[in-house]
Formats: C-alpha cells, structure tokens, sequence
C-alpha cells in the first residue's frame, strides 16, 4: 500500500483514538472507571485488552464513507476491527455509486457477488495497462483480428501486409505475407474460420486504368450492378471457403440475395449473426425506461407506412407499379412535381421496386436461423441505415442448382426483413460474443437535417454515438455510449472497429485514443493513449482481459488488466534442486 495512505491510516486512527480516550477519562471521573464506560451522548466505549478505547462500528463507518477507495482498503489493514468495516456491504455500495458516477437507481449486475467485487471488477480487471508495443508494420495500421482459440491474431496494414502474431506472454511475429506481387494496394480486413485453419482476407487489387477491387470472405460482396447514375444493386454471394474441389459440378459459390441499392448507397460492412447463440440475460438500462426517451424500432420489410399500397391502386405488383408510374408523370407534365433528374430516377426505382421485389420469407418463429447484417441506405451514399436478412438454413450451402440456372427471366430484387435508420453515418459494427447484441458506432446528422441531394449529405457530428441494439427483441437498448470523436468529413470513406466481449465494449478513435465502456453500466472506464488515429481494437475470445489496439500511428499495443499484471510480474518461488532435497531425505 502506498505510504500516504498507510499516513492517512494511521493519523485518522490516532486522532479518533485520541478523541474516544478522551471520552473514556471523562467517563471514569465520572463513574470510577471500569471496562465499559459511557461516552459521548450515552454511549458505550468499549475497552480492549490493554486498556485502549475501541471506536464503535457505526462511528468507524462515518469516518471510512468520508474516505476514497484506496483510503478504506489501506484503514482496513490497520486492525481486525477496522478490517471488517472496511468490507462492509453498504460502504462499497457507496462507493461504487460515488466513484464510478452509476444513477442510483441503476441495480447491481446480476451475476456480481457483492459490491466490494463489483466495484474490484470494474477497478482491477480492466485491460488498461500497456504492457507491450509491436512495431513490425510500416504504415498505418487498419484491423486487428483474433483466432478463435486466441492462441494467434492478424494484422493488416496500408504497407500492404498481412501479418499473423503468437499470442503469448510476449507477443512474437510468425509470419507476415506481403501482397503487393499480388497487385494490391493495402490491406484492410481479415477473419480466421471456424477451426482457425484458414484466414481470410481482404484487401483493395489496383486493376487497369486506375480501377480498383477487392474483398474476400466466406460471404462476400460481389457484382455491383449499375441501373442508372444513382441507381444499382449489389448481389451477395455465398462461398465455399475450401474450393479445391475434383469435379467442376460441384458448386463452390451460390447467390443468396439481390439488393437494390437507391441514391448511390451500396452494401458494406456484411456479417452473421447467428440466432442459436442468443444466452446472455436482458441488458441494465433499457433504453424504453429512461426517461421517456425515444427508442429506435426495426421496421419490419414491406410494413412501413411508406410501402403500403394506396386503396386506389390495383392489388397486384404490376398494375401498382403502372398507376404509380402513371400519377407521377402526371404531375411532372402538370408541373405539381418539380423533381430534379436524381430524384426522378430515385423515385422511379422505387416504384418499380414495388412490383419486382420478393416479399422476406415466411418461417417459423421458433427457427434459430441466421441473420445476414450490413449497412446500408435509402437517402444518400453515406451508410446511414442498417439492413438485416434473415437466412434460412437450407440457404446455407452450396448445394444446388449450378450458378445462373433455375433464375427466371425477371430478375428480382430480395425484400430485407428488417431495416433501422441511425439518422447518421455508420462508421462501425461489432457482435456481443453471443451474438445477441449488436453495437453501432455513427455520427450523428443535425436534429431535423432533411436529405436533398443524395450527393450530398448532411454534415455529422464529431462525437461518435455507440448505440447499442437487441437482435432477439429488435429495438434498441441502453443509451448511447459516448466518449469517442472522428474528425473525418462526411464525403470520405472511413471506418472506426469496435469489438465487445462478456463484460466491455471498446472502440478506437480519431481522437488519439481506444475506449472500453463497461456494457452493463454504461460507463467509460478507459482511455488508452496512441500518438495517431485508433482505427481498431480486439478483445481475446479467451481472455477478455487482453486488449489489442491499431493505429495509423504503424504500432499495435497489447493492453492487460491491472490484476493480470501483477500476477505476471510476480516473483515465483525458485524450485528447490531435486539432489538437494534427495540428500535431505536421505539424513
């Protein structure tokens, strides 16, 4: 214990000792002394063995409610008396209110034992202690991504390699694969499989005349089909990871889903969740209950207000698409519209969206399947909306008719099952370990922005809003985290990664630093210190207290919790030598 607080300690207990056995003597004068005699207002004192008052637990109680946490834990160590207040119940409740900032009427975590180790949690087992810093890469830093056995994690980087780590005590370089042979310009992502045996990644290929492409993943972003200036859509392939296969019959990609795009958006940012993993318990500070504060719903595909069919309008897709085509040109001819060229087009592709999209299918509510989850958008270019697919399990494989075949003549568009607007622009996703929670970074658009050109954006916020929804309600939860800034404007293309385990949630930054909040309190309990942008963080699958952060700063720092350090540094017992303690037994 620091030797400040030992100080402390120790004048506090000589300055209430000094005051109890002032009331003793004046008790004695006054009843002829004894073990117990009355002190102030009538109360007891209480005398040990060798003549010293003894404060009463209540008084001792005061005092350590008066104290910081470092205070009460090194007054504990003072007596065995002190010692025992100093793990009372209702002090720690006190403390962890008053130190961690919590609203009183937010409960403790289910799961916590006791305030005392609640509070510990929070302040020991926290991964903000940098214990090392890689500096293999030679440009910026971009994805952080960790084996599922957390024995190994990869790195890629703007020097246009991708390099797999030994996660060990010390972190040590295994392998660093350089794709510029390859043509490629950097690379950007990467995602170990199921077993750990294959490593996916993903990277931008510079192609002819200046063009560039790229992504590889077992769900990949595939063509991405023009039908006007701001018009497209994006077809989502699924791949079979191992593709060397003996028969060319034999599917190794198969289409899943076609999704119109409107007003120059495109899908990005593709990932599953899978439905089954769904375990954890009901999250603290619903988002429903505080306040009255608005929560965001996911609208259900084909149910808004906005697609449902006018009374007037014929009942099937072609007659509405044609009597909605036909009212608009209408007014444009009578001059009750004055539409520019994107939004006529963007107004055309929705109604003929209309009668050429497939409604979601329909399955049982009690089927834990898989959702397909990407952002998206409706109004500009920007990712602004998230869209969610649900796949079904037949829909999981390869098997089946060879690619083109069994596709009608009419190409449609697939309906999405769920769609939530943030009112922002989308800079980050990440999955709970459950897969039941998924956390948003975005920055916010002004209150009341009203989008007029698709081209053009409203500008967002500098503050970045961790939101936070529920895949197995669908509505959102908790308030906003906040904590984290970008400085980015809104017409470049950037991307902060988030990662979240048990307990925590962090994040990077623009702001030079990576965040941790805890999930259950909603509270920042870290900032973690890089000399440039903080473009990803990752959490060890088995050991949460490990964190690894990225930067453009061309470093990685390994972070653990202050208790996992101390049990690291240590010293451990020198074992004793085996002919030593032979001749010992032999006397």
């Amino acid at each position: 214990m620091p030797r400040g607080s030992w100080r402390r300690a120790w004048l506090l207990r000589k300055d209430a000792e000094a005051g109890a056995r002032a009331a003793a003597e004046a008790g004695r004068s006054a009843a002829g002394g004894g073990a117990a005699v009355s002190g102030p207002s009538g109360q007891n004192v209480t005398m040990d063995e060798g003549g010293m008052p003894l404060l009463p637990d209540s008084l001792i109680y005061q005092i350590f409610l008066s104290l910081g946490p470092a205070d009460v834990l090194a007054a504990g160590l003072v007596c065995r008396q002190w010692q025992a207040v100093s793990r009372d119940e209702f002090l720690w409740k006190e403390q962890f209110y008053r130190y961690y900032q919590v609203a009183r009427d937010v409960p403790r975590h289910p799961a916590a034992t006791s305030w005392y180790e609640e509070f510990r949690r929070l302040y020991d087992m926290v991964p903000c202690v940098e214990v090392q810093t890689l500096k293999e890469h030679t440009d910026q830093v971009l994805h952080l991504s960790f084996s599922h056995s957390g024995y190994q994690f990869a790195s890629c980087s703007k020097d246009c390699t991708v390099k797999i780590w030994n996660n060990d005590l010390t972190i040590s370089l295994l392998h660093s694969a350089d794709m510029r042979p390859y043509n490629w310009s950097y690379t950007q992502f990467s995602q170990f499989n199921q077993d750990d045996s294959l490593l996916l990644a993903s990277g931008v290929f510079l192609g002819p005349h200046n063009s560039s492409s790229g992504e590889i993943a077992v769900i990949s972003l595939g063509n991405l089909h023009r039908i006007g200036d701001i018009t497209s859509c994006s077809v989502l392939w699924l791949n079979n990871a191992f593709q060397d296969v003996e028969s060319e019959n034999v599917n190794v990609v198969k289409r899943l889903f076609k999704i119109q795009n409107l007003n120059a958006s495109t899908i990005r940012t593709v990932m599953v969740a899978d439905c089954s993993r769904f375990d954890s318990p009901d999250l603290l500070l619903d988002a429903g209950d505080q306040g009255g504060l608005p929560c965001r719903v996911f609208d259900l595909g084909g149910d808004s207000e906005e697609e449902a069919p006018d009374p007037g309008l014929h009942t099937s897709g072609s007659g509405r698409v044609k009597e909605g085509l036909r009212r608009m040109w209408d007014n444009v001819l009578d001059g009750h519209a004055q539409l520019t060229d994107c939004a006529l087009e963007t107004k055309v592709a929705e109604l003929l969206a209309q009668g050429h999209t497939k409604p979601p299918a329909c399955s049982d509510a009690d089927t834990r399947n898989k959702y397909l989850i990407f952002t998206t958008g409706c109004l500009t270019y920007s990712p602004h909306q998230i869209g969610i697919k649900q796949i079904l399990p037949h829909q999981m494989t390869t098997a089946g008719p060879v690619l083109g075949e069994g596709r009608g003549s009419d190409a449609f568009f697939d309906a999405l099952d769920h769609v939530i607007d943030v009112h922002g622009h989308i800079i980050g996703m990440g999955l709970s370990p459950d897969n039941r929670y998924l956390y948003v970074n975005s920055r916010a658009w002004p209150p009341g922005s009203v989008v007029v050109d698709p081209m053009q954006p409203p500008p967002i916020a500098e503050e970045i809003d961790l939101l936070v929804f529920d895949l197995k309600t669908m509505r959102e939860v908790k308030r906003a985290l906040r904590a984290h800034h970008a400085y980015t404007p809104n017409d470049e293309c950037f991307f902060i990664f988030l990662d979240v385990s048990r307990d925590f949630v962090a994040s990077g930054a623009e702001d030079r630093h990576g965040y941790i909040w805890d999930r259950h309190y909603n509270i920042c309990l870290a900032k973690l210190r890089h000399e440039d942008v903080v473009n990803s963080v990752v959490f060890s699958p088995q050991e949460q207290e490990l964190l690894l952060t990225a930067s453009d700063d061309a470093t990685i720092k390994a972070w653990r919790s202050p208790r996992t350090v101390r049990v690291l540094q240590a010293p451990r017992p020198r074992p004793r030598p085996f002919f030593s303690w032979f001749a010992s037994r032999r006397r």
